[in-house]
């Protein structure tokens, strides 16, 4: 038995435990139930379970989800717009998100699939800076695909 200031009350009677936490006006709770003999409290229990709540939203705030964000391109993209694609894989880069680059196929493009991984590596070498290749390339179907993570600072 502890008391309400957590003191050493020793082995007590579950009667007696229980007239001590109502003369304190708290609460009477167990803590390890499976030692011999089980180890009680004397504690003010709606605090206790406030104190708790509090503590698991702290630590759940400060967790951190990765999000996979995905970026489409074509095979004969222009320039301006790579840059802006590139731009915005950065960014999300820099939030620490996962990087999906998805490469689209239409109709005779299939033909042009080296000048597809042309572009995807042109991506990995532009963003080596900011992430390093999770998925290496993944063809599926029309679509190529590389993922890319942020680096992680050693």
């Amino acid at each position: 038995m502890i008391g309400a200031d957590s003191e050493q009350l020793g082995v007590l009677v579950l009667k007696r435990a229980l007239d001590l936490a109502k003369e304190s006006e708290l609460d009477l709770v167990e803590i390890a139930p499976t030692a011999k003999p089980p180890v009680c409290r004397i504690m003010d229990f709606s605090k206790y379970k406030y104190d708790q709540e509090k503590k698991e939203r702290l630590e759940k705030k400060s967790q951190k989800i990765t999000h996979l964000k995905q970026i489409r391109v074509k095979p004969h993209i222009d320039e301006h717009d790579y840059q802006v694609k590139l731009k915005q894989t950065i960014s999300f880069l820099n939030k620490k998100d996962k990087v999906k680059v998805n490469l689209f196929f239409r109709g005779r493009e299939m033909a042009f699939k080296d000048h597809g991984k042309v572009i995807l590596d042109k991506f990995v070498k532009d963003t080596s800076e900011y992430a390093q290749v999770e998925k290496g390339l993944n063809m599926l179907g029309r679509v190529m695909s590389i993922v890319l993570a942020p680096k992680t600072a050693k």
